[in-house]
């Protein structure tokens, strides 16, 4: 029998889908799906290859989520994302009905929870897994970008 993974584990997943955005330049932001503690999607900030606003972290795990599952609802899956999400992504997971969303640095400016963004009342909301890593990167990431200007 399969032994379930923590939260920890699934945000470290996470972690390095957004270590790969840094790489390519992008804010580093990244983000598994997982049903019956199985990873069915990945996704990191793309917004800068593929110019589009719209390419986060959260939006390219839900496609790639629903593609594997061959359907748009998200019911019994769990986001593990690194930073919480924004109004968008959170319009997005709305709409998904996915159950569960686990993020690791809050977003005080943009963050869905301080804009009082709604969620499916289904959906449960939780913060705070690896929250320093996550920061620490994104404040990496913007010393960095910084520098280069």
């Amino acid at each position: 029998m399969l032994q379930p993974f923590d939260d920890t584990y699934f945000m470290k997943k996470a972690l390095q889908e957004a270590e790969t955005a840094f790489e390519k330049g992008e804010i580093p932001v990244g983000a598994v799906i997982v049903i019956d503690n199985r990873i069915i999607a990945r996704g990191h900030n793309l917004t800068e290859m593929l110019n589009d606003v719209t390419a986060h972290a959260e939006m390219q795990a839900i496609t790639a989520a629903a593609n594997f599952l061959g359907g748009k609802y998200l019911q019994n899956c769990t986001l593990y994302v690194t930073l919480e999400p924004c109004q968008m992504c959170a319009g997005a997971l709305y709409w998904s009905q996915i159950s569960k969303i686990v993020y690791g640095a809050r977003d005080p400016e943009r963050g869905c929870i301080h804009l009082n963004t709604k969620l499916h009342p289904k959906t449960i909301i939780e913060g705070g897994i690896l929250a320093e890593e996550a920061s620490d990167l994104l404040k990496r990431f913007f010393i960095q970008r910084r520098n280069l200007n």
